[in-house]
């Protein structure tokens, strides 16, 4: 019986252990990326007038397409660092009628780089 109560303890003291472990500081936690990685070469490369054809060879498939929006494609990205902030980033493209690339909106702008967005003038060479 004593020894039925000595292995019980044991195991119960363990699975807290485990269970507890992944709370501790100083654990690693893993950064969590999802959708579609978008680039500002990416964007500097698209073209009002360019096909859906032509987009799609650029920019990958959309993350989202709606169906009662057939006509626009949304493309979605985020990151967390293990623990942080997450942080999101997203671009959507119109199509008109004849599957041309009207418009864009979202957080990247075309020929802007990110330097030049936060400091307000071109980069130096």
């Amino acid at each position: 019986m004593q020894n039925t109560k000595l292995l019980l303890s044991s195991f119960c003291l363990m699975a807290l252990l485990a269970v507890a472990g992944c709370s501790f500081p100083g654990v690693y936690k893993i950064d969590i990326q999802q959708g579609n990685v978008v680039t500002q070469d990416m964007i500097d490369q698209l073209r009002p007038g360019m096909t859906r054809r032509q987009v799609r060879f650029i920019m990958g498939n959309p993350l989202i397409t709606d169906t009662f929006h057939a006509n626009r494609w949304d493309y979605l990205y985020s990151l967390q660092p293990g623990g942080g902030e997450r942080q999101q980033e997203r671009i959507s493209l119109e199509f008109d009628g004849n599957d041309q690339l009207v418009s864009m909106s979202g957080d990247f702008r075309p020929g802007v780089s990110r330097d030049e967005a936060i400091l307000g003038t071109a980069p130096r060479p």
